[in-house]
């Protein structure tokens, strides 16, 4: 399998995006990342190549990556993507996100006012305020184990900074689960039963207030899921992604 194409996008004067690209075929797929950063969504990158278009950009922030001043909240980062969908004459469009990167989805999906994306997928997201239900977020990288290997999975200080930026104190958006009722696309939300940064409670009432969502809980995984069950996470969205599958679930 070929190496994902790196490349930067001069977007708009003061803003350069870093994205990987992959495939050359079959229906585009935008993938966005959670705060552990780009590299904890490239099995999925890899999973989609073979049968799709992929675009999966770094946010602005992460990755030693300059973040403008004026993207200092969802929304502006979601706008940025709705215009890189433009640049790139993109339509049909699956969005895929994962954690924090799934709350840039939904915005992103809620802000569509061109009708490019068709699709949405949700892994273990933030976004929405729900009642009893709270975000406990990562103090950071986890701590080595004595004499072990560096840990995988928590963001880096850089990374929660950015997405602190992004999402305010409160890491979430209390307008925003209301919204949900107006996205018409199907929506595939994904989530492990073990997942301690939001639970599947609040996973269970994120889907439910989309009018066209599934609801997938993935046994013996965490808060990522793409990592820990990769096979179980890849049927569910195959499935998902077949246009059977797809023309159905209107």
């Amino acid at each position: 399998m070929t190496a994902p194409l790196q490349r930067t996008v001069p977007l708009r004067p003061g803003l350069d995006l870093d994205l990987r690209e992959a495939g050359s075929s079959g229906s585009p797929v935008l993938v966005l990342h959670g705060g552990p950063g780009p590299s904890s969504i490239t099995p999925l990158i890899d999973h989609l190549a073979p049968d799709h278009r992929v675009v999966a950009p770094t946010h602005p922030g992460w990755e030693g990556t300059v973040r403008p001043d004026v993207l200092d909240c969802v929304p502006a980062l979601a706008a940025a993507y709705l215009d890189l969908l433009g640049h790139l004459g993109w339509n049909d469009v699956t969005v895929i996100g994962t954690s924090f990167g799934g709350w840039v989805a939904t915005q992103t999906v809620l802000d569509d006012r061109e009708g490019r994306i068709s699709r949405l997928v949700l892994m273990d997201a933030i976004g929405p305020v729900i009642p009893g239900q709270q975000i406990t977020v990562p103090a950071g990288p986890p701590a080595p184990a004595a004499g072990g290997p560096a840990p995988q999975g928590g963001p880096s200080a850089q990374s929660m900074a950015a997405m602190r930026a992004y999402a305010g104190p409160a890491m979430a958006d209390s307008g925003l689960l209301p919204r949900l009722s107006t996205v018409t696309c199907p929506v595939l939300v994904i989530w492990g039963t073990d997942d301690t940064v939001v639970s599947p409670g609040f996973g269970r009432a994120y889907a439910a207030a989309f009018p066209h969502a599934r609801f997938e809980l993935i046994p013996g995984a965490g808060h990522l899921p793409i990592r820990e069950k990769p096979e179980t996470v890849f049927t569910h969205l195959d499935s998902f992604l077949t246009p059977r599958a797809s023309a159905t679930s209107h």
